[in-house]
């Protein structure tokens, strides 16, 4: 059988990296994006290019009937073996006093109840020999203090969700582990209100540098491959030394 995996906020950055790496490693893909046609469109030519089936929907995991219409389709392509639950957002960066309702609703609906439902959708599909990657974020051990406070906090519980569903769905031969970025030069810092972050925040990384998307992408292909199949509950850290 081959490995058909789900990829949520495929369309760019850790996603789109991750798409590409698991086609060219064998992976049929199915993914969600939010809004950007053309680069979802240039992600799934790239996962065709690799010989592989792919198929790309519109998916907003606040959305239960997107979500659900994105599992659907996945199953077309077969039993489903691989969730990667990667679509995430920030909001602007700020003291923790100045935090927006709005904003705090938004990072809790997309990172942890989207993480949650999108799972749900995995293991009910799955059977032995599936894997779950879970993508978190250094933030939840660093806290980001004067940044964006409720966004380590809801990461932090994106690890414990991993630890949790690892041990429940273990006896079924399912794996959950998860990635943990530090500062990865993507667009998700323009939301942050920071475009260039990945370069102002690089002097704190003991490695010197920001990461580069395709280098968490790495360690997910790991984590979803045969050479992880004793790997599960972990929390895989991706961040230069942060």
């Amino acid at each position: 059988m081959g490995s058909i995996t789900v990829i949520t906020g495929g369309s760019r950055g850790i996603g789109a990296a991750t798409a590409r790496r698991l086609a060219r490693a064998g992976h049929d893909i199915a993914f969600g994006y939010r809004r950007d046609h053309d680069a979802a469109a240039a992600v799934l030519a790239d996962v065709r290019a690799a010989g592989r089936r792919g198929l790309a929907l519109p998916a907003d995991t606040t959305d239960p009937d997107q979500v659900a219409a994105l599992f659907d389709a996945a199953a077309d392509l077969g039993q489903l073996t691989g969730l990667v639950n990667n679509a995430g957002i920030t909001s602007p960066i700020g003291p923790f006093v100045d935090l927006d309702p709005d904003d705090l609703r938004r990072v809790v609906d997309v990172n942890l109840i989207g993480y949650v439902r999108c799972a749900q959708h995995a293991a009910r599909r799955m059977g032995t020999g599936a894997a779950i990657v879970n993508v978190s974020s250094a933030a939840a051990t660093l806290g980001s203090p004067g940044e964006y406070v409720h966004y380590a906090a809801v990461k932090a519980a994106t690890d414990t969700l991993t630890i949790g569903l690892a041990k429940e769905l273990a006896p079924r031969g399912i794996r959950v582990n998860a990635v943990a970025p530090g500062i990865i030069r993507t667009d998700i810092h323009a939301v942050s209100g920071v475009p260039d972050r990945a370069d102002s925040a690089a002097g704190r990384v003991p490695l010197g540098r920001a990461g580069e998307a395709d280098e968490v992408a790495g360690a997910i292909a790991w984590l979803l491959g045969p050479d992880a199949s004793y790997t599960t509950g972990a929390v895989l850290r991706v961040a230069g030394g942060l």
